[in-house]
């Protein structure tokens, strides 16, 4: 069986409505992790203008062999969340940031996308476009 047919057969084959509302829900009131890739690590540390060593003390933590953004530690908020809503690095935010959310766990199953709907308003918002499956699978490369 070709790649292909096995994507014919995910439940998602026929797309996915999404439009970021910039609500900023995804990056609030939860503790977890944003993993960097080293792409990401270059990149932050260049759009902020500080050597790599000194963005990775200022704004990472090291969780086990990973590295990952820090957060408020009241809040859980993203360290670059401004007001509850405002990605202050948006444009080169990092990949896994990007990618949401269309992540494996979310991708797994149509309860597993109505899971993450409930703390995403973009997902099947009324003004979402239909992202095409091949544009869905880029994501999760």
């Amino acid at each position: 069986m070709s790649d292909l047919s096995l994507l014919n057969d995910v439940w998602y084959k026929d797309g996915l409505r999404f439009k970021c509302t910039g609500c900023g829900m995804c990056c609030t009131g939860e503790p977890g992790y944003v993993w960097l890739e080293e792409e990401d690590i270059e990149r932050l540390s260049k759009r902020l203008n500080l050597p790599r060593e000194v963005f990775l003390k200022r704004y990472t933590r090291q969780v086990g062999n990973r590295i990952s953004l820090t957060e408020d530690p009241q809040s859980y908020d993203c360290v670059f969340l401004k007001d509850k809503k405002i990605c202050t690095l948006y444009e080169d935010r990092p990949k896994q940031c990007k990618t949401f959310p269309f992540w494996k766990d979310a991708l797994k199953s149509p309860k597993a996308w109505e899971e993450t709907k409930e703390r995403c308003e973009g997902i099947d918002h009324p003004d979402a476009p239909c992202i095409p499956l091949e544009e869905i699978q880029n994501q999760l490369d």
